[in-house]
Order: C-alpha cells, then sequence, then structure tokens
C-alpha cells in the first residue's frame, strides 16, 4: 500500500506515539484487504462505547490512546453508551458501572471525539453527502449512510475507527469502490409495508435470504412506492442485525439505485414472509395478563435512536394520560434537548415514562433485570434475546405505547 509523505511521517511516529498506533492499524487492516492506498473520510462514528463491551481492557486501550496524545481530525462522534451520562440513577444503573463508563467517555473526550451517543449521527449534525468518503462503525449508521445518503463507509470495528479519527484516513477498499457497490441480487417485494415495525421484519427477511446466499450480495430491492426516513432507519438496522449487510439499493428511493438494472439473480418476499418473522419476533413471549408474573416488564422505543418525529407521536399518545409499565425511550441528547424545548420531554415524563439519552436497550447492562422486552425493533429483539437472554413482543410503534397504558 502507498503511503504519503505526511502518513509516512505519522507511521513514524513524528505525531506521537497514538498517531503511530494508528496509522499502524490502518496499514495493518488495508494489506489484508488489498487497499492500494489510504483515503481522506470527512467524518468518524466510533462503535465500542459501552463499558459493558469494552471491559477493562477496552478502557485500558483507550486512556492508552488518550495518554498517548491521540486527537482527532476529522469530526467524530460515539456510538450509544452503556448508561444516560446524566441520568444514570434514574435507570438504576450501578455506581460503579457509571464509573467506568465515565472514565471510558472522558478517554474519548481528551481525543477531541465529540461525546455525543448516537447511533443516528445522521440526525444530529453528522450528515455526510452523496459520494463523500467516511468511516463509520455502527451497524445500522453504516447502512443507512451508504444506501440512504450514498456515502462511502465499510463498516468499521471500533479501534479502526479510532484510528480513522486519529488520522483523517482510511483504506481504500470495499464500499469505497464503486465497483463493489453494484447490485448482485434483485429482491421484489409483492405486499405493502405499515410502519417501522413492518419495515424492520422485511430488513430480517432480506438480511436472513443474504446469510443464507453465502455471498452477502448487494441487493436491489423493489416493490416498495415509499418509505419514511423512520422506517428507513428501522430497515437498515434490521438488515445490518440479521444479513451483515451495509448497503442496498430501493428502487425510486435510494439515490444509487438508478445507477443500476435489477440483476438477474432474483427473489420474491410476500407477505407470509412478513408475517412469518413479525410472529417469530415474538414467539418466545410467554402470554401477557393483567398480574400475571410473567407478563412484559420492559418496553421500549427508540432502537436506533429516536427521531424527534416519533418523540413527538409518543408525546401526543401520552398526553394527560400515566403509563402502567416500565417505559424506555431512548434517543440522542441533541434530540433530547429539542424535545425539552417542545415540552415533549415533560408530557412523556409527567406520564411516567423514561427518556434515556446517550443509551439503549442493546448496550445498557440490564442483563438480568428484565425477562421480556416489548419493542417495535427488529434489532432490539435480536440482542434481547442473544445477549440478555430476554423473552421479546414485537409489536407496532403506536401499539407499544397503547400497551403501557393497559
Amino acid at each position: 500500500m502507498i503511503l504519503t509523505r505526511t502518513e509516512e511521517s505519522i507511521l513514524q511516529g513524528e505525531s506521537g506515539p497514538s498517531a503511530r498506533k494508528a496509522m499502524e492499524i490502518l496499514v495493518a487492516l488495508g494489506n489484508i484487504y488489498g487497499a492500494d492506498s489510504l483515503i481522506p473520510v470527512s467524518s468518524v462514528q466510533i462503535s465500542g462505547v459501552s463499558y459493558d463491551n469494552l471491559g477493562n481492557a477496552g478502557l485500558e486501550f483507550l486512556a492508552e490512546m488518550a495518554a498517548g496524545g491521540g486527537k482527532t481530525r476529522v469530526l467524530t462522534t460515539l456510538n450509544p453508551a452503556g448508561m444516560d451520562i446524566e441520568a444514570w440513577e434514574s435507570l438504576g444503573i450501578p455506581p460503579d458501572f457509571a464509573e467506568n463508563q465515565q472514565k471510558v467517555i472522558s478517554a474519548f473526550a481528551r481525543m477531541g471525539v465529540i461525546t455525543t451517543c448516537t447511533c443516528t449521527p445522521y440526525l444530529v449534525g453528522s450528515l455526510p453527502h452523496f459520494g463523500e468518503h467516511i468511516a463509520w462503525a455502527e451497524s445500522s449508521a453504516v447502512c443507512f449512510a451508504n444506501s440512504v445518503l450514498g456515502a462511502r463507509t465499510n463498516r468499521e470495528g471500533g479501534p479502526s475507527a479510532l484510528a480513522a479519527a486519529l488520522t483523517g484516513c482510511t483504506p481504500n477498499y470495499g464500499y469505497h469502490l464503486t465497483e463493489n457497490r453494484c447490485p448482485k441480487l434483485t429482491v421484489t417485494v409483492e405486499t405493502g409495508l405499515a410502519g417501522t415495525h413492518e419495515f424492520g421484519a422485511l430488513g430480517m427477511v432480506i438480511g436472513k435470504a443474504l446469510e443464507k446466499s453465502g455471498l452477502k450480495p448487494v441487493p436491489y430491492i423493489r416493490g416498495i412506492p415509499s418509505a419514511t426516513l423512520e422506517e428507513l432507519k428501522s430497515f437498515c438496522a434490521s438488515l445490518g442485525t440479521y444479513g451483515g449487510a451495509a448497503l442496498f439499493h430501493l428502487e425510486g428511493i435510494t439515490p444509487e439505485a438508478s445507477l443500476y438494472n435489477p440483476p438477474t439473480e432474483a427473489i420474491t418476499i410476500t407477505r407470509q414472509d412478513v408475517e412469518t418473522v413479525v410472529q417469530s419476533l415474538s414467539s418466545q413471549s410467554p402470554p401477557a395478563g393483567p398480574g400475571s408474573s410473567e407478563s412484559p416488564d420492559l418496553y421500549t422505543l427508540g432502537c436506533p435512536h429516536l427521531s424527534l418525529k416519533e418523540i413527538a407521536r409518543i408525546a401526543e399518545l401520552l398526553q394527560g394520560k400515566t403509563v402502567k409499565k416500565e417505559f424506555w425511550i431512548t434517543t440522542a441528547r441533541p434530540t433530547k434537548e429539542v424535545a425539552d424545548r417542545m415540552g415533549y420531554t415533560a408530557i412523556i415524563e409527567a406520564a411516567g415514562a423514561k427518556i434515556a439519552a446517550d443509551t439503549c436497550c442493546v448496550v445498557a447492562p440490564i442483563g438480568g433485570r428484565f425477562k421480556t422486552l416489548v419493542t417495535d425493533s427488529a434489532k432490539a429483539c435480536y440482542y434481547a434475546y442473544a445477549k440478555h437472554n430476554f423473552n421479546t413482543r414485537f409489536l407496532p410503534f403506536d401499539k407499544v405505547i397503547q400497551e403501557v397504558l393497559l
């Protein structure tokens, strides 16, 4: 891999030990994937932020990089942390976990990272344009950036994303190259879709089909006449979780779809396919019922983090009412701050629900605290069962809110 004079100087340690370590990571990655060079990136989003996932080893690595003079060279944000940085006590987070999570955030801050902890950076000020090279790490954000925005990024790991932030560049391979963004499989959707939960179910259907193929081709999707930002956000999260996909083209909607003809290899998705997935995501759940010891004990919306429009909808449905269940609403802190100004937060909290910024049910240390999670997110269902061993119920967005009032 050919390096510029500046890149060589960083590799030789002229910008400090942390920058050198970062460049070593990128050179190794580039050599593994056959990149010919490094390319500049305009923004970075780093995963591996929750102390629940990092542990002491990850915290020590971050502290070492901060102590070695590591400084970001481009706009850099973080994935959700394991807790609301300000209101962690109200969510039942243990003090020792909170102390270590604060150390993680502090290490990132010392390196110049903007400590906005969200899986939807495109909603809070990090919005790359079409064709722009970035280095993002969170699966749903990567899929959204590549597909909906038309930016270019691979799915970075935590260390490689941090390395890109400290050097301002990334290896030129994978989805940075035009030839790798071509679709290889046509997916025809022969059913209407309504709401975030059905778009999430579709993502699971297609994701599993990509996994089954063994090749994980870029899909070209037909048959969906329209989709909201929130539905696309949900679809990206599910497709990335169940199929490991980082890019799709949606005919008539995503910006690169018009550049390609539908591939000859094709599959069809029916209403039955979607309904089967909807049912499967609730199949681990015991039946709900008043007074039942096995009734759902955690309701949550916000995986990926909620938009302001979604928070406004929750406030509308909770106005003047009282929730009867534990109800977590997760979003980015900048979004919450706007919700505060609009009065949405006051309405939601007056109803007894909890708005948690900076975190979500996927990365918070909630294992063992609950038994059954209810959500509109197919991604949240996956991690609730696989990571926390929770039962799950999968409902439409409004239905989740209606149930917490019963």
